[in-house]
């Protein structure tokens, strides 16, 4: 089922993400919501999709780097559905890459991310798994990571990028913005 994406000034964006009562949850639960984000990702041609975005507040994520592969060929295959996401190490060597987001159509901004993250979560089938990423995987899954944070992508970019972008921010938080997918603006 293509859910609708929510968009910049809903306030399920900014909130910090519960994490999932993995006692109280079961795998058929997991793999429903999972197909659901999976297809709303790619209904609106995204690499990813955190659960904020589609008004869950918890700790899950997708992310699918298939459509990237002429860009990034090794992203061929790379599919992750994580479950309570949390960063064990990051590298100190830093790759910079401009990112957009579901959430803030037509806006875009270089970001600087570690280019190397280890992470410990759970995936669809409640299995722990702790995997290290890096480059465009890594950055792929730190931008959804950061949904569940309450952090947007365009609150790590240069003072001057913000300014540029304000304008175009605020028209998305007032329903002044169109998209070829399904969207839901929550005051």
């Amino acid at each position: 089922m293509i859910l609708p994406i929510f968009l910049y000034g809903s306030p399920v964006l900014r909130r910090e993400a519960e994490d999932v009562d993995l006692s109280a949850t079961t795998k058929e639960e997991m793999h429903e919501l999972f197909d659901n984000m999976a297809e709303t990702m790619k209904n609106a041609d995204g690499c990813g999709l955190a659960a904020p975005q589609v008004g869950i507040s918890k700790r899950i994520l997708i992310v699918d780097g298939n459509d990237l592969v002429d860009t990034f060929p090794d992203l061929k295959g790379f599919v992750r559905k994580m479950i309570n996401p949390e960063i064990v190490s990051e590298s100190e060597e830093t790759i910079e890459y401009g990112e957009g987001c579901l959430s803030l159509p037509n806006v875009n901004a270089d970001i600087t991310r570690p280019k190397v993250i280890t992470v410990h979560y759970f995936n669809e089938d409640l299995e722990e798994v702790e995997e290290t990423f890096d480059e465009f995987a890594a950055r792929m899954v730190q931008h959804e990571m950061d949904h569940l944070d309450g952090v947007l992508f365009t609150d790590k970019a240069a003072p001057i990028r913000k300014k540029i972008i304000a304008k175009r921010l605020q028209n998305i938080a007032k329903g002044l913005t169109r998209t070829f997918y399904k969207t839901k603006l929550e005051k």
